[in-house]
């Protein structure tokens, strides 16, 4: 897993010693504006907020200490707000993806996270869906009451797998990036997870995260990859190879190799 000290190269600088945003009990009115701030820019993607779009009744409730923090995130993300901007314009694969990016601070992590909350919604409907996040015991053991949901995915958690770390950055653009801005209706991680491989992940170029359609011109990618066996062989076993790509030709040799039925284990910069 690649280190925070890359955080820079990797797009992610503004977490390497950025502190969860919480809301303590002996909390000010200065407070309580950051907590909200950080709930908005959280929940609804760094999507832009207008004024008339804020959630007046719910913020009250939070000033005055009636709800908490998570009281808060669940009112944001039931909201109309929240469906408008994310619920009724995507795919329910890519609805999901930000969920788990918004509500849990992480990618979805394989193919039956994706099918149990298809199943949720379907069967439950929407404030299902949602609140399985909200009310779950990975919410509250990462969370708990007061604290902001934040990217965790970014940094090696105890019972999360290591593949979630690469997915995490399909679904993150950069910091100045909003997931509305992003103009992806289907999920993003779709081929990856249900064929449980891990995402690649490039250096950026001009310090913002840009995923896999980016890298530097001019340099190299040592790609791994489980060769796929010859079909005029017998033979089923599969090596593993390692190939020296120009990024000009990167994303050319990626749709080659998948053609090939090959399986890309790594891409790193040489």
């Amino acid at each position: 897993m690649a280190a925070l000290g890359q955080a820079a190269r990797l797009g992610i600088g503004a977490f390497e010693n950025s502190a969860p945003v919480e809301l303590r009990p002996d909390r000010t009115e200065a407070d309580v504006a950051v907590v909200i701030r950080a709930a908005y820019r959280q929940v609804l993607g760094n999507a832009y907020l207008l004024e008339g779009e804020r959630l007046e009744s719910a913020e009250s409730l939070l000033q005055q200490g009636l709800i908490s923090v998570r009281g808060f995130v669940q009112a944001i993300a039931q909201s109309e707000l929240y469906r408008d901007k994310f619920f009724y314009s995507n795919s329910q694969t890519r609805f999901i993806e930000l969920n788990y990016k918004h509500l849990l601070g992480r990618a979805p992590e394989d193919e039956s996270e994706i099918s149990y909350h298809v199943e949720l919604y379907n069967s439950q409907g929407y404030e299902a869906e949602i609140n399985s996040y909200i009310d779950s015991l990975e919410y509250q053991e990462s969370f708990g009451e007061n604290i902001v949901p934040y990217y965790r995915g970014f940094k090696s958690q105890v019972g999360q797998k290591n593949v979630g770390y690469s997915r995490l950055f399909q679904l993150y653009r950069g910091y100045a990036n909003s997931d509305r801005a992003q103009g992806q209706k289907q999920g993003r991680l779709t081929w990856e997870v249900a064929k449980n491989l891990a995402s690649p992940i490039y250096p950026v170029s001009a310090g913002a995260l840009t995923g896999l359609s980016t890298g530097g011109r001019g340099e190299t990618y040592r790609i791994r990859v489980l060769q796929a066996a010859s079909p005029n062989s017998t033979v089923v076993r599969r090596g593993t190879a390692e190939l020296i790509v120009p990024y000009e030709q990167l994303s050319s040799k990626l749709q080659q190799l998948n053609r090939k039925g090959s399986r890309v284990i790594s891409i790193t910069a040489v």
